[in-house]
């Protein structure tokens, strides 16, 4: 256990934003499996939609630090090409 009063506060700190961020990322994996559910049934506009909201969820995470932008970048690929195969068949 730390005894410095900055180093105290910074665990707080440290524990508080690692909840957070677990929550966070828990959602993401969520969406994720939404994206490939929809489009497993073969659903394309369904399978846009999950896309567009799992997106604009990973650029904020991205952007709020949760995960890293090139991770994002990453996850988003995938994801669009699992939507695509959908709507293009």
């Amino acid at each position: 256990m730390a005894n410095i009063k900055s180093q105290i506060k910074r665990n707080r700190q440290n524990e508080r934003r690692r909840v957070r961020n677990r929550s966070e990322r828990t959602a993401l994996k969520t969406n994720a499996k939404h994206v490939h559910a929809a489009a497993a049934s073969g659903d394309g506009g369904t399978a846009a939609e999950e896309f567009r909201r799992a997106s604009r969820a990973l650029d904020k995470a991205a952007s709020s630090g949760a995960i890293h932008k090139n991770t994002a970048a990453r996850r988003k690929s995938r994801l669009a090409r699992s939507a695509a195969a959908t709507s293009g068949s």
